[in-house]
């Protein structure tokens, strides 16, 4: 019978939120495993966050540097290498991974790398490199994450269609990508790539880009995204894919529309890693959507036992897992932090930024929640003017029967900055007209928060 080793903590899973559990615990003096597949540090800084924002980063310089003559200089013979953007993106990844090792090396838990799936309650045995490890903990904590859903449509798996990761390590230039999927990952790589110099065409079934954004948002960035010339194909009902990506791909619907192109990238959303992990002989139950199912304290239905993360249903963004690692951890030390009542704001990397914290106007309305609204274009802000980046708006949700803020939007230069400083006064519970009449600097993205909620009727 194979040696059980025990811990006080097992994290299953590297993540965001996993990874900050155990440095916490083993600096603490606890005794701390993490097992995870390969990816040191995390989806986020392996083929996620990290190198898509830094790919992103590469395509606005190359954009910028074709806009060079409306600023006065002049740019001839302008050409990108995607060898060289790779090249960069791997070098950004491999220093993020690095620094991450020494932090693991740092707090002292042990790493054990392989497939991982639970064998009884609270037990996972591991394939490493050299056979299988049998780990057992007093507590442990689920943090496995997702990966790119590849939905069921006819011909799409037999077409080898690359995901967001593929994307990221692509060695030569698309001559055409066609994206599957008008979310905010095709968004930001349909973008992208285009801007790097490929031709881009996103084929979306739904009626309009990001359709979990008021409408005045998506059409907004319609316009933007075709004004950089990707070509967006919207109510793209039964699709069949035939040819493989990488040589040659086609893409039909229903409705006779034909679209052709050298590569097929899948951006039609993420599934849990819940599949072949042993999660019922550790008595761990999904939900519908093959999530695990979790309380407010982020506890599974099996005793000792915690999810944490995308796999847990928690909002798909890196900063929502490190608050799930502040939940668990209020638990370990006596406190009672629960998920009710997050604010968890969130930004798309396209260019001019997308961000939102609270509710937008479709939201309010599900909710029969009554309220005032206020939009500012960002062609009035005077630092937009100045940098030439002019296209966008602010939008305001601001409670009916008092100045409470609900939510707020922003399509425009800096956006992810703005919005944090209406979070800050969304947390704090202050009126808006603290944005209304506070001094902020000129010439500043921000001072247009001033313009905004005067605007506020």
């Amino acid at each position: 019978m194979a040696r059980v080793e025990s811990f006080d903590i097992l994290v299953f899973g590297g993540g965001k939120a996993g990874k900050t559990l155990a440095m916490d615990q083993a600096k603490a003096g606890k005794r701390v495993a993490v097992v995870e597949a390969g990816l040191i540090g995390g989806s986020c800084i392996n083929i996620a966050c990290i190198p898509s924002k830094t790919l992103i980063r590469s395509a606005e310089v190359a954009h910028a540097t074709r806009r060079a003559a409306e600023f006065g200089t002049h740019a001839d013979n302008v050409r990108t290498s995607l060898d060289l953007v790779r090249n960069r993106t791997a070098s950004v990844v491999a220093e993020m991974v690095a620094f991450n090792q020494s932090g693991f090396d740092a707090s002292g838990f042990e790493l054990v790398i392989g497939w991982g799936r639970f064998v009884s309650p609270k037990t996972i045995a591991v394939e490493t490199g050299n056979g299988v490890r049998t780990l057992t903990g007093d507590k442990v904590y689920i943090n496995l994450g997702t990966t790119a859903a590849v939905p069921d449509v006819p011909g799409l798996a037999n077409a080898d269609p690359i995901t967001h990761v593929e994307a990221l390590q692509l060695g030569d230039m698309p001559r055409h990508l066609l994206v599957l999927g008008g979310g905010y990952i095709g968004m930001e790589l349909g973008q992208a790539f285009r801007r790097l110099g490929a031709d881009v065409t996103i084929i979306e079934s739904g009626e309009r880009l990001a359709p979990r954004e008021d409408e005045d948002v998506s059409s907004a960035l319609l316009d933007v995204l075709q004004g950089e010339g990707v070509n967006i194909a919207l109510n793209c009902n039964g699709t069949t894919v035939t040819g493989k990506s990488g040589q040659s791909v086609s893409v039909k619907t229903a409705d006779g529309r034909h679209f052709e192109g050298s590569h097929l990238l899948v951006a039609a959303g993420r599934r849990p890693r819940t599949e072949g992990i042993g999660l019922e002989l550790a008595g761990v139950e999904l939900d519908t959507r093959g999530f695990i199912k979790v309380d407010e304290h982020l506890r599974t239905t099996a005793q000792d036992v915690w999810a944490m993360g995308e796999v847990a249903g928690t909002p798909m963004f890196t900063h929502a897992s490190l608050d799930d690692y502040r939940i668990v951890a209020s638990q370990l030390k006596g406190g009672s932090r629960t998920t009710q009542g997050r604010i968890i704001p969130y930004c798309v990397f396209i260019d001019p930024e997308f961000a939102r914290v609270g509710l937008n106007e479709s939201e309010a309305r599900s909710r029969g929640i009554e309220y005032r609204t206020a939009r500012l274009p960002m062609d009035v802000v005077p630092r937009a003017r100045t940098l030439s980046q002019r296209k966008g708006f602010m939008k305001a949700l601001v409670a009916k029967d008092s100045d409470k803020i609900l939510g707020f939007s922003m399509l425009g230069v800096n956006a992810g900055e703005v919005m944090s400083v209406v979070q800050m006064t969304m947390l704090g519970e202050l009126p808006f007209t603290v944005l209304r009449d506070g001094i902020f600097a000129h010439p500043t993205i921000t001072e247009g928060l001033n313009m905004l909620f005067g605007n506020v009727k």
